[in-house]
């Protein structure tokens, strides 16, 4: 029987369904699987049950972030609620399903996909549509008799097999160029859940990509990335001549700068590495791109905390990276966690020193507290609370215009 896809596309999870749309549409197994796509609840309700009339089964993919599972656990109770009786099978994946996938499984869903989807949503999908069992495809999870079973772990994805989104269908955004990392931040998924190494999209690729997204729309070229400056790397170094030929590309593929066709590169989704912020990197970042805004990870103003959580460079390299960014030019913003494990007072006060120091001389702070996140290794600790004395500092800085973002979460990986 045919299957229909129905995409539960929330807005946090809107690049990552880029992505598995267009591995869904290229890949083989999935041939003749049609793609829906729902942004509501009672739209993916309807959706399904459309499906059904039409005489196809129903696959509900679910992708979300562990900030939104509580949530997403009521939205997929409601469209059981709509579409009862077993006549939809409902499929999670994202950052939460691979690092808890018991508690996801547990909140009602009938199958969770663990690490990355290119290759095994197109495989469950062709599963479903011959009859088969999908729970022999790699890279899944299920509950059998209240114990949780998998069928094992899927091969690493190679990025190039795979198209990073689906201009066909209209779903077009930032490029996702790195996948993974060689850092491992303990409050970070991204290095546990794809591994500590990286794994690059080639230049080729990412041309092609961009010149059939630029086909549809001129649009601002983004790209995703846990470290901006890495891309072309295998070890965690900045390899500038790779830098420039990507952006030299994604220039040509833009145009000449204009509303809505600029090149973005060390903003979101794709910040910067401290001790990578040098002289020879930031005009290369002037040359090619737009943004004269940059965001730097800094985490925290306590070495031993750095040490600590694994971050790979001191405080004094976020002080120097600030400073190479004001004389280049640029407007840094820095990002901090507030409230992290094994946090004293002597890391509080340190920390409250670099920021009011970077704040003084022209840096905007962006601000996050601690989230344990599923398979960190930090995932059984307390969530971050911002002591008083820092809360007060970073008041004063917002008001101020110096300090922005929200006190809930340090990052999921986006994609």
């Amino acid at each position: 029987m045919p299957v229909t896809l129905v995409a539960h596309d929330r807005p946090t999870c809107r690049f990552a369904w880029n992505a598995l749309v267009g591995a869904v549409l290229a890949h083989p197994a999935a041939r003749g699987a049609a793609v829906e796509v729902a942004r509501t609840p009672d739209e993916v309700a309807r959706r399904a049950a459309a499906a059904l009339v039409a005489g196809r089964i129903p696959v509900v993919g679910w992708s979300f972030y562990t900030a939104s599972a509580r949530q997403v656990a009521g939205e997929l109770a409601a469209v059981r609620a709509a579409v009862p009786d077993g006549r939809a099978l409902h499929v999670a994946g994202g950052a939460h399903a691979s690092g808890a996938p018991e508690a996801t499984l547990r909140a009602g869903f009938d199958l969770a996909v663990v690490g990355e989807g290119e290759e095994t949503l197109p495989r469950l999908l062709g599963a479903v549509a011959a009859g088969g069992d999908p729970r022999a495809v790699p890279g899944l999870s299920w509950l059998e008799g209240g114990a949780l079973r998998t069928s094992g772990r899927a091969a690493p994805v190679d990025l190039d097999a795979y198209p990073p989104a689906a201009p066909g269908a209209g779903r077009i955004g930032p490029l996702e160029i790195t996948r993974g990392c060689v850092w491992g931040c303990r409050f970070c998924q991204t290095p546990f859940l794809f591994k500590a190494r990286f794994r690059h999209r080639s230049l080729g690729t990412i041309r092609e990509v961009l010149r059939a997204q630029r086909a549809i729309r001129p649009m601002d070229l983004r790209f995703i990335t846990p470290s901006a400056l890495s891309w072309g790397s295998p070890d965690g170094g900045c390899d500038l001549a790779a830098i420039e030929a990507l952006l030299a590309t994604a220039r040509e593929v833009a145009g000449p700068p204009a509303p809505g066709a600029r090149v973005l590169l060390g903003t979101f989704p794709s910040e910067l590495r401290p001790e990578h912020v040098s002289p020879r990197a930031l005009a290369l970042l002037r040359r090619y791109c737009d943004n004269r805004t940059i965001l730097v990870g800094g985490q925290s103003g306590s070495d031993r905390l750095l040490g600590v959580m694994g971050r790979g460079h001191d405080a004094g390299a976020v002080d120097r990276a600030v400073a190479i960014a004001l004389e280049e030019g640029f407007h840094p913003s820095v990002d901090f966690v507030f409230g992290l494990p094994g946090e004293t007072e002597e890391d509080r006060a340190a920390t409250r020193r670099q920021i009011d120091r970077l704040a003084r001389v022209g840096a905007r702070i962006h601000v996050h507290a601690f989230d344990p996140l599923p398979g960190t290794p930090w995932r059984a600790e307390p969530r971050g609370v911002v002591d008083p004395a820092t809360a007060a500092l970073l008041a004063r800085l917002h008001a101020g215009g110096r300090a922005y973002g929200v006190s809930s979460s340090s990052r999921d990986p986006v994609s």
